[in-house]
C-alpha cells in the first residue's frame, strides 16, 4: 500500500507541476461557466492579496489529478489486486481504464453542462429576486468549482463499483435490484453532503446523475450474466 500511494502520489505532483506553466490556459477554461453567465467583459475579483496565488496552486493540483487519474486508479485497482484471485484480478486490468475515463467525464460533465445552468440561474434568481448584482470572488469561484468537479468525477465511478462488486461474487445482481429505494434515500443523503451549501441545481443533477449510473452498473451487470450463460 505505501508503495502504491508513493506511486500515485508522485504522478500527480508530476502533473501538478507540469500544469503549472499552462496556469493562465487552464484558468480560462475554468472561467468560461462564469463568462458566460456573466458575459465576455466579466471578470473574478481577488478580495485578499494571497487569493490568486492560493487558486492558481489549487487549480494546478486539481488539474494534476485529473491529467494523472489513469496512472492514480491503476496504482489504486494494482494494490486492490494483489488480494484477489488470478480468475478476479481481469476484472482488475478492465476496472482501471474505465474509472479514469468516468472520472475524467464526471468531471467535465459538471463544468459544461452543470456549471454554466447552475451560475445562469443564480445570476438571475440574484439580479430579479434579489435585486442584486452577482460579483464572484476569485479564490472562492474557484475552490467551489473545481470541488464540484472532484465530487462529480468520484460520484461516476457508481457503476464501475457496482459492476466490480458483482463479478467477484461479493454482492448478487438480484441484491443490487432490490436495494433500489434504499440506495435513493442514501444517493440523496450523500448528494446533499457532497454539495454543503449550494443551490438545487447541484444537488439534483448529483443525485440524478448518481442514481443512473447505479441503473448502468445494474445493466453492465446484466451483460454481463448473459454472455456468461
Amino acid at each position: 500500500m505505501r508503495a502504491r500511494l508513493i506511486l500515485a502520489l508522485a504522478g500527480v505532483v508530476i502533473c501538478a507541476v507540469g500544469c503549472m506553466f499552462f496556469g493562465g490556459k487552464i484558468i480560462a477554461f475554468l472561467e468560461a461557466p462564469y463568462v458566460g453567465a456573466m458575459g465576455t467583459d466579466a471578470r473574478l475579483q481577488a478580495l485578499a492579496p494571497a487569493d490568486g496565488l492560493i487558486a492558481y496552486m489549487k487549480i494546478a493540483m486539481i488539474a494534476g489529478l485529473i491529467i494523472s487519474s489513469p496512472w492514480v486508479f491503476y496504482q489504486m485497482w494494482m494494490f486492490v489486486a494483489s488480494g484477489l484471485y488470478p480468475h478476479e484480478k481481469r476484472y482488475v486490468y478492465l476496472a482501471a481504464p474505465f474509472c479514469a475515463g468516468l472520472f475524467t467525464a464526471g468531471a467535465m460533465f459538471f463544468l459544461f453542462f452543470i456549471a454554466p445552468v447552475m451560475l445562469a440561474f443564480l445570476v438571475m434568481f440574484n439580479k430579479q429576486v434579489l435585486n442584486v448584482s452577482s460579483y464572484f470572488d476569485f479564490a472562492r469561484y474557484i475552490s467551489f468549482v473545481t470541488l464540484m468537479m472532484l465530487i462529480f468525477g468520484i460520484a461516476f465511478q457508481t457503476p464501475i463499483a457496482v459492476y466490480f462488486l458483482n463479478r467477484t461474487g461479493l454482492v448478487p445482481l438480484a441484491v443490487f435490484k432490490k436495494a433500489r429505494k434504499y440506495v435513493i434515500l442514501g444517493i440523496v443523503i450523500v448528494a446533499a453532503a457532497a454539495t454543503p451549501g449550494s443551490d438545487l441545481v447541484s444537488l439534483f443533477a448529483l443525485s440524478i446523475s448518481m442514481y443512473l449510473l447505479y441503473e448502468l452498473g445494474i445493466l453492465l451487470c446484466r451483460l454481463a450474466e448473459r454472455r456468461a450463460k
